[in-house]
Formats: C-alpha cells, sequence, structure tokens
C-alpha cells in the first residue's frame, strides 16, 4: 500500500501522481493512427480484423449491426430484477437531465431597435461510446443515452464491443429499448472511434463521439479529434476520499475501493492530514479483501500501489489544495462538516457529500451523470450533459432605427483595424 506524504516526495513523484495513467496512453497514440487509417480506408474488413485481434471475436458485415429483434430478445431475457434496477435508475437520470434544458429560444433587447438572442438544437447524429473491456455496463449508457434522448437527437448511434460469444450484453439491450435507441453496433476500441469518425459500409460516419473508454480509446480520440468531435476527456477512472480526523474507517475503506476496482490503469486516492486514520482504513480494506473476487482484488492492491494510495498531507488545507491541482474525476468529501469544504472545492468532475453518499450512487441511479472528465481535465471540462448534445446559434437584429444609432461606432471599430469592406458596409448603406 503506497503511502505518499505530498510534502515530502520528490516533484518527480508528484508528477507521476498528478499525470496518473495519462503516462500510458501516449504509448498508445502510435498504434491509434495506425488502426485509425486502416479502417478509413478498409472499412468493415478492418473493424472486423481488429475485433478479431482484440477481442477475439470473429465477425461478418452482415452481423456487425445489432437487429431490433436482438434488442428485444435481450431485453426479454433479461433477469426481471436487474431490469427494475434499470428502469429505476433511467427514471432519475431523465429527471435530473430534464432539469438541464435551457430555453429553445430567447430575445433581449441590448438597445432600442437592437435586439439579440439564442436559438438551441440538438446536433444531427452522436455515437455514443459504451466500453466492455473489464464488465458489462448498462450504467454507461443510460448516462450517455438519456441525455441525448433529453435532449432531441435524432440519429443515436451506440457502439459497444461485443461478448466472447460476438453478441451484446443482455443488459446493454435492455438498456437501449427501456432507453428508446435501436442502433447498435459491435464495434468497440480504437477501430470504433474510426468507424464514427470516416464511417463504412456499415457503421454511419457521426459528428461527434462520446463516452469513456481504455488507453487505446482515449488516445484513438486524441488521433481522430479533428475528424470528429471526441467530446469530454474520459479515460481510466479515478477517484479521491477526502477526510479529516472524524471520518468513519470503515466507510472510507468501503468507497477507497470503489474506483479501484475498475482496473490497474485506474486511480483511488485516500487524501488525509490523519495518519492515525490511515492505519485504520488500511486494516480495513485487507480484511475486505476476502470478499473480493480476485481479479478485483489484484486490480485494487496494484491501483493502491501505482497511480492510487494514500496521500499524507500536513493539515485539512493541504488536502484540499490537493484536490484541487488533481481535479479528480469523482471525489468523495467524507469529513465533519461536508458542506462547509464545498466551497473550497474548485475542481472534480463530481463531489459527493457525507457518510451515505458512495460513489456507487452516482455511478448508477443518483440521477447525475457519472461520466466525468478524468486525467486533471475537470479544471476545464463538466461532466456530460445534455448540453453535449446541444448547440446554440447566436440571433441578432437591428431595426433602421437601431442601425442608425449605432452605425458609426461600427465604422470606428472597422476602420481601426483595417477592414475597409467592413467600414463600407454600414457607411455606405442607404
Amino acid at each position: 500500500m503506497k503511502i505518499r506524504e505530498w510534502s515530502k516526495i520528490s516533484r518527480e513523484e508528484k508528477d507521476f501522481v498528478l499525470r496518473r495513467a495519462e503516462l500510458d496512453i501516449t504509448e498508445y497514440i502510435g498504434v491509434a493512427g495506425e488502426v485509425s487509417q486502416d479502417v478509413r480506408k478498409n472499412g468493415d474488413s478492418a473493424i472486423i480484423k481488429y475485433t478479431e485481434k482484440f477481442d477475439g471475436v470473429r465477425l461478418s458485415p452482415q452481423n456487425l449491426k445489432v437487429t431490433k429483434e436482438e434488442i428485444e430478445q435481450g431485453y426479454l431475457r433479461l433477469d426481471g430484477k436487474i431490469r427494475e434496477a434499470i428502469e429505476y435508475a433511467a427514471k432519475n437520470i431523465r429527471n435530473f437531465h430534464q432539469k438541464q434544458l435551457p430555453d429553445e429560444m430567447w430575445f433581449t433587447e441590448v438597445d432600442k431597435g437592437l435586439m439579440v438572442g439564442e436559438k438551441t438544437t440538438p446536433i444531427v447524429d452522436v455515437c455514443l461510446y459504451v466500453p466492455r473491456g473489464k464488465g458489462s455496463f448498462p450504467s454507461v449508457l443510460l448516462m450517455l443515452g438519456i441525455p441525448a434522448v433529453v435532449a432531441g437527437v435524432p440519429k443515436i448511434r451506440v457502439t459497444t464491443p461485443p461478448n466472447e460469444e460476438g453478441n451484446i450484453d443482455d443488459a446493454i439491450l435492455a438498456a437501449a429499448k427501456i432507453i428508446g435507441i435501436t442502433e447498435i453496433y459491435k464495434v468497440g476500441g480504437i477501430q470504433a472511434v474510426a468507424a464514427a469518425a470516416f464511417g463504412t459500409e456499415t457503421v454511419p460516419k457521426s459528428h461527434k463521439i462520446i463516452g469513456p473508454g481504455n488507453a487505446y480509446v482515449t488516445a484513438a480520440k486524441r488521433v481522430l479529434s479533428s475528424y470528429i468531435d471526441v467530446g469530454l476527456p474520459a479515460g481510466p477512472s479515478e477517484a479521491i476520499i477526502l477526510c479529516d480526523e472524524y471520518a468513519d474507517p470503515h466507510k472510507v475503506a468501503l468507497d477507497w475501493m470503489i474506483e479501484a476496482e475498475h482496473g490497474p490503469d485506474s486511480a483511488s486516492l485516500l487524501v488525509t492530514h490523519c495518519r492515525e486514520l490511515v492505519d485504520k482504513v488500511i486494516a480495513i480494506v485487507n480484511e475486505q479483501y476476502g470478499k473480493l473476487s480476485e481479479k478485483r482484488r489484484e486490480f485494487i492492491k496494484t491501483n493502491f500501489n501505482t497511480y492510487g494510495g494514500v496521500i499524507l498531507t500536513e493539515s485539512l488545507k493541504e488536502s484540499i489544495d490537493f484536490v484541487n491541482e488533481y481535479a479528480p474525476e469523482h471525489m468523495e468529501v467524507m469529513t465533519r462538516q461536508p458542506f462547509d469544504i464545498l466551497p473550497m472545492i474548485k475542481n472534480a468532475g463530481e463531489i459527493l457529500l457525507g457518510d451515505y453518499t458512495p460513489v456507487t450512487l452516482c455511478n448508477y441511479l443518483l440521477g447525475p451523470n457519472a461520466i466525468l472528465p478524468t486525467g486533471g481535465f475537470a479544471k476545464t471540462f463538466s461532466s456530460v450533459s445534455v448540453f453535449d448534445f446541444l448547440k446554440r446559434s447566436s440571433i441578432g437584429y437591428a431595426s433602421k432605427e437601431g442601425f442608425e444609432a449605432v452605425r458609426g461606432f461600427a465604422d470606428i471599430f472597422a476602420t481601426s483595424e483595417g477592414f475597409d469592406s467592413h467600414a463600407l458596409a454600414v457607411r455606405e448603406r442607404k
């Protein structure tokens, strides 16, 4: 279990912690470029080749697209209790995102005869990327698909890797039916991003692709960002559990393990100034290992000794400063007065307060979106929302009287900036 005393470790070690798995992603840029160009040139045949190479599944062009019958059968096959949980989560997520919808249009008069406003419209199409590598994630489809539907996107497509049998998991199919999505393609990884960017014989070209993925997917988005809008940076999972001396060690231990079990490239950090708490939490974590599968246990152990672990600070203030520098995807505030801490947190994808709001709730069903910026991009990016699927057009109108009142100012601007035609358009307008 790696314990780093933040004020004492080297700048190099600090940079390693702050960059987390971003260190690994740069290694995949070359592969992402090679695969993407192959897909651009060879379309479906390249998708099939790389799906077999990376996913171990041989598909044909005829079964790359999921049929409506497959969606219906997957929905019916899924255990009723899981369906009920998906439907409950969908309700909360839909309610949250409907609150985000802006007015379709607004106007205001900035001066007599001068009207300005905005018109909001959904983007014409979007590709939702749903990962599968370490499991089936219907929650990701809910978090992507529901705001897209609420925003009114006319064409919503899903790309997701097939399972070992060459099919899409029933939970994904059920979530798609519950949301109302019917266009799904059995493709993941670099080849999915490239297919969305360039289009193939089967997979249509999209204007935007959005959704979390592994290092390969993140690298592909960087390579293809000049061909397609790749949305917010959503790479390997990361979380901070911020604690003071009043935190409950048992709850802290449970929540610290949540994001760590996503994989060896994830980063889950316990940030506190209380060494006594750290010792108690570590002891509880060691006790909990026996309740986990071997795979998840090994993921957590790897995580806690690489990108994750403990950041031991000298004060609560230093802990908060670290949080703002790190800008985590998820963060929990488990302090005596979490609402007092809230105004001090400037950079985080989501902020969860108190002893009874584990990341688990927001990952699945509380309502706020769990697709969040990673790699420190929470400093400038927000969580996925309806705004990721909307665009705004500015509107302006000047009456004859309004134009006459401001034409002189416009002429001054145009002339001073050296734009002759700009100036003529207002100076010589009859």
